[in-house]
């Protein structure tokens, strides 16, 4: 079980179409996928979705602090110092998708090396979880027929819409068309990925106060500290951190700071060690947790799939599982498949995934 060797490889994807959001647009999938070697021949996989507007990571600086930095660490190690592998890595400061890519190709490795889900090695409470689509900028006709076709094709019928954009009515009125559109049938809830000031927030959330939002995310800038506390007392819905919490100890401080009321765990930036930790804090804080998505491929998605079924708390709402649906295609073998509004984990060991080897060829960008 001695780690040998470690792989940060370059791929890219076109998206279907733009993912936009009030931090960024995307419209190819510059992703990284690492790769974990072990002396019995096994090999643990994952995937390090960079989003520089966010965390400031590049697909070039991913890959040179696993290779550069990181990889001289771990090298030698076996699979179960996976402790001693954090506080190592822990010593670089930031770099969090790639960080959480290795510590995930290691558990990945373990199950593997073990013939063991790593689901199952985490807490293997349930098999499947229940799927949300994120709804992206678009006016409300558009996003109204994308909802329609999520729940035709997918049976999908929990929507996260991103709002944030100014004047504020063109992200109300998307949600309550709808609502108006679907009655009680769906469940929504807002994302806002720092958009609005506070006080645009307040007045958004008032003017949406008949709709039955399920939650509301990260609304106004993660560092509006006393913003972010008066804002949640004028909101009556769950306020989820997202980007604010990418440590366990950042969940404290916002949590404890009154800034935010519950939060989303991303496997893409705490990995499953640190995300297990962030999911125990939540427990003994008695806040609600949402799996959210880092625009993940099927190899990140699975990742998130793996720790959300793996504990009642983090399968009880339906996980953000859709996004890799944007994409034009994928790295897997056999794809991830959402049927009745569910998507199911695999029995295999691991995380349960196989990478196609030609597509792999096809979409790497290290090789001409």
């Amino acid at each position: 079980m001695k780690i040998t060797a470690i792989e940060a490889i370059p791929f890219a994807i076109p998206y279907s179409k733009p993912l936009r959001f009030a931090s960024g647009e995307v419209h190819t999938a510059e992703h990284v996928l690492v790769r974990v070697h072990t002396d019995d021949g096994i090999v643990g996989v994952a995937e390090a979705p960079p989003r520089p507007f966010t965390y400031g990571e590049t697909q070039d600086g991913i890959i040179a602090v696993i290779e550069k930095v990181f990889a001289p660490q771990v090298i030698g190690l076996t699979l179960l110092e996976r402790e001693v592998v954090v506080s190592r890595l822990a010593r670089t400061i930031g770099n969090p998708t790639a960080k959480s890519a290795l510590d995930m190709a290691i558990w990945d490795a373990l199950g593997k090396t073990l013939a063991l889900p790593v689901s199952d090695l985490l807490g293997g409470y349930t098999d499947r979880m229940r799927v949300s689509h994120m709804l992206g900028f678009a006016d409300p006709a558009t996003m109204v027929a994308e909802a329609e076709k999520m729940r035709d094709t997918y049976g999908i019928n929990t929507f996260k819409v991103k709002v944030g954009r100014r004047p504020i009515t063109l992200d109300t009125a998307v949600v309550r068309a709808l609502r108006d559109r679907f009655g009680d049938e769906i469940d929504l809830y807002v994302d806002g990925n720092r958009g609005w000031t506070a006080s645009e927030s307040a007045r958004a959330m008032k003017e949406m106060s008949d709709l039955g939002l399920l939650f509301a995310e990260e609304l106004c800038p993660a560092d509006d500290v006393m913003s972010r506390r008066w804002l949640v007392g004028q909101v009556d819905v769950p306020f989820i951190a997202d980007e604010s919490v990418p440590t366990a100890a950042d969940v404290t401080r916002e949590i404890l700071g009154g800034s935010a009321t519950a939060i989303s765990i991303k496997t893409a930036r705490t990995g499953f060690t640190a995300s297990r930790r962030v999911h125990h804090l939540a427990e003994g804080l008695g806040l609600e947790v949402v799996m959210g998505n880092q625009i993940d491929g099927q190899v990140g998605t699975s990742c998130t799939l793996a720790f959300g079924a793996a504990f009642e708390s983090t399968s009880r709402n339906a996980g953000e599982l859709s996004n890799f649906l944007d994409m034009s295609d994928d790295l897997l073998a056999e794809p991830l498949q959402i049927r009745d509004g569910y998507l199911h984990r695999s029995s295999a060991p691991g995380i349960g995934v196989e990478i196609d080897p030609d597509k792999l060829a096809h979409y790497r960008l290290d090789r001409s």
